[in-house]
């Protein structure tokens, strides 16, 4: 369970089913505007040995297929429904495409990099002509994974 503080300050309990927990998804990150003041989890024992070996395949994974080399927010795109915004990117030919230091990933198309100067209007613009290509192509609207600090 979980004791949260809404902005008028009443103190609340959530309990396990209401925190909706998902892929990239919870009660919580529906309402930013709630402080978690507690919460308890109850894990299940597994085999450390195995666990560890998991841990380590999932980086060695994540070192091969993602431009960790380079500054970036990750992936950029959130996973449309029955795609892959990767791919997508991928397939509409933008991988290493470039507007002023802001570049899709040569290694991952679902990523934007900062090859080394790239401002916020470079990301954001990229992040625009990616959408608009996408969409032109693919008919898919992508939404990004990434948020913008300031935006409403």
């Amino acid at each position: 369970s979980t004791v949260y503080c809404d902005p008028q300050g009443n103190v609340h309990t959530l309990s396990l089913e209401e925190h909706n927990f998902g892929y990239r998804q919870s009660f919580f990150k529906d309402h930013p505007e709630l402080l978690i003041l507690k919460s308890v989890f109850r894990l299940s024992e597994g085999d450390k040995a195995e666990i560890k070996e998991k841990m380590a395949d999932l980086a060695r994974r994540r070192r091969e297929s993602q431009p960790l080399d380079k500054p970036s927010a990750g992936s950029t795109f959130k996973r449309p429904e029955g795609h892959f915004a990767g791919k997508l990117i991928q397939d509409s030919n933008l991988k290493g495409f470039t507007i002023g230091g802001a570049q899709v990933s040569e290694k991952h198309a679902g990523f934007v990099i900062n090859t080394g100067n790239a401002t916020c209007a470079d990301v954001l613009a990229l992040v625009e002509h990616i959408k608009d290509t996408v969409y032109g192509n693919f008919g898919v609207e992508l939404h990004r994974e990434v948020k913008i600090l300031g935006e409403e």
